[in-house]
């Protein structure tokens, strides 16, 4: 089939990485399904030769992907964490108020949002699974429409007399097939003085250190920094700042503006980063066509460990059912002949079992009636959080694993 890019509608013929085929990563299976087929796509990334953005086609849509939805972000202690220093910031930064709006695209369940409402800021949520948008209106009182963002919604929120001063996405970036509805949205939404504020993981980051377990069916695009700047650039958009963070193994944070809007200056951390990439070769083709090789290098070294552990009687666990879990496991082929079971704090997935793998999913307190020899924490980015949590499991000489950029045991 012909495949076009998503920003600049080139012909797409470039493999970025080829991780075969992998059911949907957030579809977990309840009991009752436990003998049924699961459907499973092609997970073949691309690269564009034009424009250099990484993308992997829409085998699925964002539909039924996040229509009903299984993960809730204030299960993570650090990621809320991160939301309230963040909204601390932007208060402090845009002095954000209670004649201000923030608005936050894929605002889950009030995670974030609630921060700016505690402060006494007015929020409003948009957030396409329902069921997550119920918990966020009854549990955290945040306003939320059910609905995905785009041209269309900008138009009817501007015709209802909302703009707002901060219009964020933190991690949503990468789920958006219509790239350029998306932004065109938020060009047309924003306040003629307001911000854009966007993070998502980096594809410098992704590629330095072989995350290549961030890609799944729901991130339909991996963005350069370069990448990011043109396609605000093309839709009258201006990038003005930029910051580097730990978050997701590394991710961006951008600031965007209308690019008619004169009172934010373009700061110097843009043309650096951009200087950096560009050193880095993010313009040149090759630079991408090497990564897929990394990738099997590190499948081959998982194995090495998972099979002189197995040789040895040891059991190995996980923690976490995430969804970059389940595009390692998957790709690997590791299956309960190598993790016997993981768990997550996420009650919703406790009694069902990982899509593909189909590996049981428990609650954290199994970890310490089994006393395995192997905790495989399977989102790596959270490992130190997750290792001080589950510090218990040394009284039985039991050790953490992770196994990106590469199997480390301590």
């Amino acid at each position: 089939m012909d495949l076009n890019c998503r920003f600049c509608n080139a012909r797409l013929e470039h493999v970025f990485a080829d991780l075969g085929s992998s059911p949907l990563a957030n579809s977990y299976l309840p009991p009752d399904r436990m003998l049924a087929m699961e459907p499973r796509f092609p997970l073949t990334v691309y690269v564009c030769s034009e424009c250099f953005l990484v993308q992997l086609p829409e085998f699925e849509t964002a539909e039924a992907i996040f229509s009903d939805y299984a993960y809730f972000s204030s299960f993570s202690d650090s990621w809320v964490a991160h939301a309230k220093r963040y909204s601390e910031l932007m208060i402090d930064r845009f002095g954000l108020g209670d004649q201000s709006l923030v608005m936050e695209i894929a605002s889950n369940d009030g995670y974030l949002l609630q921060h700016f409402k505690a402060v006494g800021v007015p929020v409003l949520g948009i957030e396409p699974a329902a069921n997550i948008a119920a918990h966020a209106e009854a549990e955290m009182g945040i306003p939320s429409r059910v609905e995905f963002f785009g041209s269309d919604l900008a138009r009817r929120l501007v015709e209802e007399g909302i703009r707002p001063d901060l219009l964020l996405g933190n991690n949503v970036f990468a789920h958006v097939p219509p790239l350029n509805d998306f932004v065109e949205g938020m060009k047309i939404v924003l306040a003629p003085e307001g911000v854009i504020t966007l993070e998502f993981p980096h594809l410098m980051r992704l590629m330095d250190e072989n995350q290549f377990d961030t890609i799944y069916h729901e991130h339909y695009s991996y963005y350069s920094f370069q990448v990011v700047v043109a396609l605000f650039a093309s839709h009258g958009l201006t990038v003005f700042d930029v910051e580097e963070l730990p978050t997701h193994g590394g991710s961006l944070r951008v600031y965007g503006r209308h690019e008619e809007d004169s009172t934010k200056p373009v700061a110097d951390r843009v043309g650096e980063l951009l200087g950096r990439e560009e050193a880095r070769g993010f313009g040149k083709l090759e630079t991408y066509l090497s990564f897929d090789e990394r990738i099997r290098e590190t499948k081959r070294r998982f194995w090495d460990f998972a099979n002189e552990a197995k040789r040895a009687g040891k059991q190995i666990v996980g923690y976490g059912a995430p969804a970059k879990g389940n595009t390692f496991l998957n790709y690997c082929g590791a299956g309960t002949d190598v993790l016997d079971y993981t768990v997550d704090r996420s009650p919703a997935k406790h009694g069902n079992y990982l899509p593909g793998t189909r590996i049981p999913i428990h609650e954290p307190s199994r970890i310490f009636e089994t006393r395995p020899d192997y905790v495989l924490i399977l989102p790596w980015n959270l490992r130190d959080e997750i290792s001080e949590q589950m510090a218990g499991i040394r009284e039985w000489g039991g050790k953490f694993v992770v196994a990106i950029p590469e199997p480390t045991i301590w």
